[in-house]
């Protein structure tokens, strides 16, 4: 076990040079990005305790979630696996605004799993939360905010999957499922399992014509869905109608904002319906099976601090997009200026000098293996008369 002391758990991992660098300037550019769209910038704990955590989230973030005992108190503290209820908690007990609130954040959160939003356990989860407005406008902006964030990364060839969970819960409050059937068939809903999810309907007795309108669902997507849903949902009640048109509004904001994206719709993919409320939405790279960020409205989320107000944002893992982006070309590195040990009063006036300038000036250090080359240096200080200046390796 010795040897195996420098192994990290499975999916734990970290970034070594020169990436941690290239994701520090992105982190620092997306704030900046933020800022100008009139973010303001949260840092919410890395831990609280549980029952704050896994608000309006529900057993979505349960699984997910490193539980522990406070010696403190004895109550259950929580690893955040999420921050969009922290800043939800933020907005609803700490700022109290009455005005439209916008939010961002960016720091690590940790899974107890893998999951198909990200192979990491321990995702840089970078994000932005609009609370006080309940209209798709919010919707819209804060989904042109998620597009601006990866166009910044570099990921440019990539479609948008729009959907709406109020209306699958409307045909499923239409029908009088109970919570447990409601949940068998989503989940089967989930797998596109035509079959078992007429089975489900069967045993439910669900009666027609909404047994016909929940089957429909899993075939329900494409470019054209919203149209065909219009036709195949015409009988359901109003709240499903209503889902629908406000599908149809936040789709034609996007296409106005954003023509060059394609759009895909499924009615029946319902990322993270037991919070979510509404619109939900998800960027795809093409090739690859999973999205790379996503969002939606969860308007319910701060009831239990007892405010509860509209809410809509989005989320992405900044390490993964690092991975997938094509950053644009950085101006050519100066490199490092390698600095000989040294009392003497003029050399280390010349390092502060260099320093304050935005040099990188590395020193080196008695009796040290290696020298300027092995330090990663392109320059050297020299002493050339009674001055230090730079010389080139």
């Amino acid at each position: 076990m010795d040897n195996e002391r420098w192994l990290l758990p499975e999916g734990v991992d970290e970034m070594l040079p020169p990436q941690a660098w290239n994701l520090e300037k992105l982190r620092a550019e997306l704030l900046e990005l933020y800022r100008s769209w009139g973010y303001e910038l949260v840092i919410p704990p890395f831990i609280e305790f549980l029952d704050s955590l896994l608000t309006g989230a529900g057993s979505d973030l349960d699984l997910k979630t490193f539980k522990l005992t406070d010696q403190i108190t004895g109550r259950l503290m929580g690893v955040r696996a999420d921050m969009t209820p922290q800043a939800a908690r933020m907005d609803a007990h700490q700022l109290r605004r009455d005005v439209p609130t916008r939010l961002c954040y960016l720091g690590t959160v940790l899974h107890t799993r893998s999951d198909d939003f990200a192979s990491s356990r321990n995702p840089l989860q970078i994000g932005a939360e609009l609370f006080g407005h309940a209209g798709a406008e919010s919707d819209v902006e804060v989904l042109c905010l998620m597009m601006e964030t990866l166009r910044q990364t570099g990921i440019h060839d990539l479609y948008l999957d729009l959907g709406h969970v109020g209306i699958y819960r409307g045909l499923a409050r239409q029908a009088g499922l109970h919570t447990a059937a409601e949940q068998a068939l989503f989940d089967a809903l989930q797998r596109k399992a035509t079959p078992e999810i007429q089975t489900l309907l069967e045993e439910l007795a669900v009666p027609e014509p909404v047994a016909g309108m929940l089957a429909s669902l899993a075939q329900l997507n494409g470019d054209d869905a919203i149209a065909q849903a219009k036709q195949q949902l015409a009988e359901a009640d109003q709240e499903v109608q209503e889902a629908l048109n406000y599908l149809e509004e936040v789709a034609k904001m996007v296409r106005q904002r954003l023509p060059n994206v394609p759009l895909h719709f499924d009615l029946g993919e319902l990322r993270g319906y037991h919070y979510q409320t509404g619109v939900v939405f998800a960027a795809f790279v093409p090739g690859r099976g999973q999205e790379i960020a996503r969002g939606g409205r969860y308007d319910a989320i701060g009831k239990l601090f007892g405010r509860s107000r509209p809410a809509t944002g989005f989320s992405a893992d900044l390490k993964r997009l690092l991975q997938i982006g094509i950053l644009p070309a950085q101006q050519p590195d100066e490199g490092r200026i390698y600095a000989p040990w040294s009392d003497d009063v003029a050399l280390l006036s010349a390092i502060e000098a260099l320093r304050a300038q935005g040099k990188s000036v590395v020193c080196a250090l008695p009796g040290q293996s290696g020298g300027a080359v092995e330090m990663g240096c392109n320059k050297i200080l020299k002493q050339q008369d009674n001055s230090w200046i730079v010389s080139s390796i």
